[in-house]
Order: structure tokens, then C-alpha cells, then sequence
């Protein structure tokens, strides 16, 4: 297993391409990507848990009945949600993709990310389209990352390799996120590509399996979006012996899954809207790994800590109270906190209660990108980690001007 450049390109037979089409205001932002598969691909998606969802999530849900997919298409600047003619519009950049390509419409996923309840029109896409086709590149993922990017301030792309049987096998990615992000799963949009051959249903139970310990990990404000999409498609290429069932190949592609998307995962933790700080807290000694995980998420979402992250504040009482609210079936008499970053490292509570500490120690180690919240709440054998952000007077300013 080793990290190559190409993020969804990296995989045989995957091109992709981003253009501007006037969805956006600022010419120079970029808001159409393409991704296409030279073959048909076994695919799998999994969406937002909110309510309110996006009209191509109605369509991609659809679309990928069959476990099939070949294409993916995306805009940034506008949502396409709580529209009355969301579905006509998400269709239609299905069947522009169709015309442009030849590929199926029903093979298309379309994904949409912006503004909530605001019109969209299908003509910047269609004058989009000659474009963003023509411009498709073995080299374009880089050009499709910063396609879909809204807020975010950095393109997010991984990629992977690895062999299966003697094949050499690839998965890469992109994804946006940067706000309303929170489990389950996150505002982001995320797009995996692999030449693995697989079928439908494992690469179905790979994605469904993966992101509970990855993407629902994962968050930066408490807010749950209307689009989230993560989609996997894996055209065979490699050459691989098809995966039908558990077993080594299976074990060995949820590996590079799972690298490819707690990469991403992180990426976009740390570049939360307004934050300075990657948080990763890590809960072991949990008697189960429920517990483990309901007590991580609480300490990285909880507004008061990812304040003091902000403040370089060792104020670890936060974690604690975070701790001790989120449901977790816990013993507070056996909680050990420290800190922990590039700087060093600083403990600050054992067995449930304050210990000293040198406040210089801490704030250097704070004063650092990075900072590891780790916690250890027994002798249990389960653990889990978490990611996400600081809170910052940006991400205040980001959201009250979002719209305007």
C-alpha cells in the first residue's frame, strides 16, 4: 500500500476535467467537473441523513439502483435543493453528460453544492459542457477538485496503490467540505474511483462498512447539509479476480478504502471554514466501540472545546464536560486526558481528576496545526477517533455573509 498523485485519475481508465460556467459569479472559480469511466462501473453511494436533501441525491438514488454507474457530474455556487424543479434539472445534467459523451443518463451521478433554495438553470451547464468534455484528462482530477470547492480554501485529492493477486490495483479521490459538517455524514461531497473489479454489492458493503469509522467521524459545527454524497465506482480495469464475497482480496481493498478516506477525512477536518487547527481526539479503553465512538464525536464537536483549541487554552474541563454528556457509558473515576501535538506532549487529568502541569509546555503544545485530544477511559479493548476543527471568529464571518 503506498500514497501516488492522481487522486481520481489514479485509478485505469478515469478521466476528469473542471471548468467555469457562469453558475458562479467570479469567472475565475471554477463550478463544472466531469468524471467519466472509459467502462461501466460497479458503484455505490451512500447520502446526507437529513431530511431536506439536494434533488440530484432523489436522482443519483435512482440512478444507482442497479449498481451501476459511469459518469459523474457536479456544480458548484447552487445547491439545487428545495427547488420545484430540482429533479427536472438534476435529470437534465444527466442527459447533458448522455449527449456529450454517449454515456447513459442513467448511468450519470449528479451531485450539486452552494446555496440552498435558489433557482438553478440548466443553461450554464449546457454551455458548460463542450468545455468541461473536451478538457477531459488523465491528468484533470487536480481541475475537478477545485470544481466543486465552495468555501473551502484547499483541493482535496488522495490516491492509492496496491496489488490484488499480482495485479496492481488503484483507488483515488476528491472531496469538498469546509462547513455543515457533522455525522452523519458531513456537508461534503466526496468522489472515489477504482479499477478494482468488484461487484455491486461488495462495493456496496465496502462504502456502507468504511464510512462509519471515517465520514461519520467526522465533524465541524454540529450542522448536517442537504447533499452530502460520497460515491465509489470501480470499472475492473486492474484485472484483478473479481471480489464476490469476504475473504483477503476484500480485506485488502477495504484497507485502501479505508486510507483513501480517513485521508480525506482529515483534509477536510483541517480545513474547517475559519479554522486554524486539525483536532484529532482519540477515546481507547472503551468497553465497546459505541462507546468509543459517542464519546469522541462529543469532544470534537462540543463548541467549548474547539473554542479553547482556538485560544490555545489548555482548559481540559471542556473535554470532560463533553465527556460526561454524551452518553457514553462511562466511569469519569477512570478518565486519563492529555494533549498532544508536534511540540510534545502534556497529561492533564488522570483517574478523573486535574493533575499538574506546566501551562508553558501546554501552550506550546497547542500553539501547533495539529493537536491530538487523546483519551483513555478504562482498560476496555475498543477505541476510535474522531476529527475535526477549532472555532474560530472566521467561520462566524464566513456564515453571516455566506448567501450575499
Amino acid at each position: 500500500m503506498k500514497m501516488i498523485s492522481g487522486g481520481v485519475c489514479a485509478a485505469k481508465g478515469f478521466k476528469a476535467a473542471g471548468v467555469h460556467c457562469g453558475i458562479r459569479k467570479n469567472p475565475g472559480k471554477k463550478d463544472l467537473a466531469l468524471i467519466v469511466s472509459s467502462e461501466p462501473c460497479a458503484a455505490a453511494a451512500v447520502y446526507t441523513t437529513n431530511l431536506v436533501k439536494g434533488a440530484p441525491i432523489l436522482v443519483d438514488q435512482d440512478h444507482l439502483a442497479d449498481g451501476i454507474a459511469q459518469a459523474v457530474i457536479c456544480n458548484s455556487g447552487n445547491a439545487n435543493t428545495c427547488n420545484a424543479n430540482g429533479i427536472e434539472i438534476a435529470e437534465g445534467m444527466a442527459e447533458l453528460v448522455e449527449k456529450y459523451t454517449g454515456i447513459r443518463a442513467a448511468d450519470v451521478v449528479v451531485a450539486s453544492t452552494g446555496v440552498i433554495g435558489e433557482p438553478l438553470s440548466l443553461d450554464p451547464v449546457a454551455a458548460g459542457m463542450p468545455g468541461v468534455v473536451e478538457q477531459l484528462s488523465e491528468d484533470g482530477s487536480l481541475e475537478a477538485c477545485h470544481a466543486i470547492m465552495t468555501t473551502d480554501t484547499k483541493p482535496k485529492e488522495v490516491a492509492v496503490e496496491f496489488t490484488l493477486g499480482g495485479k496492481t490495483c488503484h483507488i483515488g479521490g476528491i472531496a469538498k467540505g469546509s462547513g455543515m459538517i457533522h455525522p452523519n455524514m458531513a456537508t461534503m461531497l466526496v468522489f472515489l474511483t477504482s479499477d478494482v473489479a468488484i461487484t455491486p454489492a461488495m462495493i456496496k458493503k465496502a462504502l456502507s462498512g468504511d464510512i462509519k469509522n471515517t465520514f461519520n467521524m467526522l465533524s465541524v459545527d454540529g450542522d448536517t447539509s442537504t447533499n452530502d454524497t460520497v460515491v465509489l465506482m470501480a470499472n475492473g480495469l486492474a484485472g484483478n479476480k473479481k471480489i464476490t464475497e469476504d475473504g483477503e482480496d476484500f480485506e485488502i481493498f477495504m484497507k485502501a478504502l479505508n486510507t483513501v478516506n480517513m485521508d480525506l477525512s482529515r483534509r477536510i477536518a483541517g480545513d474547517g471554514e475559519g479554522a486554524t487547527k486539525l483536532l484529532e481526539c482519540v477515546v481507547s479503553g472503551a468497553k465497546d466501540l459505541e462507546t468509543a465512538k459517542i464519546a469522541a464525536k462529543s469532544v470534537i464537536t462540543s463548541s467549548l472545546v474547539k473554542s479553547a483549541m482556538f485560544g490555545e487554552d489548555a482548559n481540559w474541563g471542556r473535554v470532560l464536560c463533553a465527556l460526561g454528556y454524551s452518553g457514553a457509558d462511562l466511569d469519569v473515576s477512570k478518565i486519563d486526558l492529555s494533549f498532544k501535538s508536534a511540540a510534545g506532549e502534556v497529561a492533564l487529568c488522570k483517574n478523573g481528576a486535574g493533575i499538574p502541569f506546566s501551562e508553558e509546555l501546554a501552550a506550546k503544545v497547542l500553539h501547533e496545526s495539529e493537536i491530538d485530544i487523546i483519551v483513555s477511559v478504562g482498560d476496555g479493548p475498543f477505541s476510535a477517533t474522531a476529527w475535526g476543527c477549532d472555532l474560530t471568529y472566521d467561520y462566524v464571518k464566513i456564515n453571516g455573509e455566506y448567501r450575499t
